[in-house]
């Protein structure tokens, strides 16, 4: 099925039946994207990161069925206005969810990002060669520094 015919297929579900399926869609990334901010504060970095496929495959769910809404917008509001209604509130909840949820993500990473640059820096003061340079103090040579640790900014 081609990417137009999805479309076409979306758009002419009756109102009622492409408000739910939007509605459901986004009650499902709400819920995954609350769990994953649950886990990331809690520190269980890997469990957390267990749930990306399932936001990502939500997410992109939810888009469509979103544009679909944006693009029948006057006849879902003639045929099924409490419906649209309870999308736009479960949208301003995913936008709270989706905001915290980045705070939450940011944190993680300065967290992760700080403790293995002082993990590095640390290595590295421990593997300098403690000799006299020509002042008479002790002279640092950068080559000896700890090598092999490297910051993944993925997270």
């Amino acid at each position: 099925m081609t990417a137009a015919a999805r479309l076409a297929a979306l758009d002419s579900l009756p109102a009622k039946e492409l408000c739910e399926m939007a509605e459901a869609t986004l009650a499902a990334l709400v819920d995954v994207m609350n769990q994953e901010t649950t886990l990331l504060r809690a520190g269980h970095l890997r469990q957390a990161s267990t749930l990306t496929p399932e936001k990502a495959r939500l997410a992109q769910d939810y888009v469509g069925f979103a544009r679909s809404v944006q693009r029948q917008g006057a006849r879902l509001a003639q045929q099924a206005p409490q419906a649209v209604e309870r999308l736009r509130l479960g949208h301003e909840r995913l936008a709270t969810q989706m905001a915290e949820n980045l705070r939450v993500l940011a944190t993680a990473r300065n967290v992760t990002e700080d403790l293995l640059t002082d993990v590095a820096r640390i290595v590295g003061q421990q593997n300098r060669a403690q000799a006299y340079g020509r002042s008479g103090t002790v002279a640092s040579d950068p080559s000896n520094s700890a090598r092999g640790i490297a910051v993944n900014r993925a997270l």
